[in-house]
């Protein structure tokens, strides 16, 4: 068990992760309680996909009957400041460049195989965002970092700016200890500073007033409260983890090549951006994450941002 733990944080390590930390699979049921709580006030919006496996979000062992253990992994993505011009369009900093699924998932594939290499009889699921687990939840058991009062994970060495993925094995192995600690202390500079009021307590988000949410993953018109709130974001939102202390401190570039912006993305105006074609939005986000939202929904959060 100490030589696969050795060689699972090394393989890890040599496939580009900025972190790693193995939690035992277990069902938690405080985890639980969150999570139907924050369903049952309808905090996920339209997010009707978290609802609907629920289930299986809750207890692991409804997701993978076999699960023993859960590989968590950070990737950096941090790669600069966003323009602070009230006149400038702008993007959330994770999307400047290449869609991160498209990174970190074959990154986990290839350490799966290689863990399967080892010992045939493992096997496992590779997990990112789209999967129906808790993924900070896991992050913080596995010992990655804390979850901030923005809900998200912060660790003390990139602050918030990092991806998550996961691997659940089949197969017991050593196990780092949780992160217990809430570094966030009193500060809520992340609660004061969102224009939305998308806080209704600390560590809890009512995405619907989320600007990260209405301009990714809300479909259709914005809310009528909503119109014109967007503070010049056109694609989701990074101000409550600008003015994080943690992430003033501690962000670090990230040596990740496709994470690096593309080009006319960062200092582009609104009044530019409302001149983007259908086929210049293809051409521009080819591979991006920033596709999620269509040609349409971008359209409208740029309309939506009256100056």
């Amino acid at each position: 068990m100490i030589e696969l733990n050795q060689f699972v944080r090394q393989s890890a390590d040599q496939l580009g992760f900025s972190k790693i930390g193995i939690a035992p699979a277990i069902f938690y049921p405080p985890s639980e309680h969150k999570l139907f709580s924050w369903l049952n006030k309808n905090y996920h919006g339209t997010m009707h996909w978290m609802k609907n496996r629920s289930s299986e979000r809750s207890n692991i062992f409804n997701y993978y009957p076999d699960a023993k253990s859960i590989i968590a992994v950070g990737l950096n993505y941090f790669t600069g400041a966003a323009s602070n011009q009230k006149d400038i369009g702008k993007i959330s900093n994770y999307a400047w460049g290449d869609d991160y699924h498209n990174i970190i998932k074959p990154r986990l594939y290839k350490l799966l195989n290689q863990i399967k290499n080892v010992n045939s009889d493992i096997d496992g699921i590779v997990c990112v965002d789209t999967s129906p687990i808790m993924e900070k939840d896991w992050a913080q058991k596995a010992g990655l970092g804390w979850i901030g009062k923005h809900t998200n994970l912060i660790t003390q060495d990139f602050g918030s700016w990092i991806f998550l993925g996961e691997l659940i094995l089949n197969i017991e192995l050593q196990y780092d200890s949780p992160f217990i600690e809430d570094l966030c202390g009193t500060c809520t500079a992340c609660l004061d500073a969102c224009p939305t009021n998308a806080f209704p307590e600390p560590y809890v988000l009512d995405a619907s007033k989320c600007i990260s949410y209405l301009t990714i993953e809300h479909r259709g018109n914005l809310p009528l409260e909503m119109e014109n709130q967007l503070s010049s974001w056109i694609y989701g939102c990074d101000i409550c983890q600008e003015v994080c202390p943690w992430n003033l401190k501690f962000s670090q570039i990230s040596a990740e090549e496709c994470f690096k912006p593309r080009k006319d993305l960062q200092n582009r105006s609104i009044d530019d951006w409302r001149k983007l074609s259908e086929d210049e939005f293809r051409k521009l986000f080819k591979g991006s994450a920033i596709k999620r939202t269509k040609y349409s929904g971008l359209k409208r959060n740029i309309n939506h941002n009256i100056l």
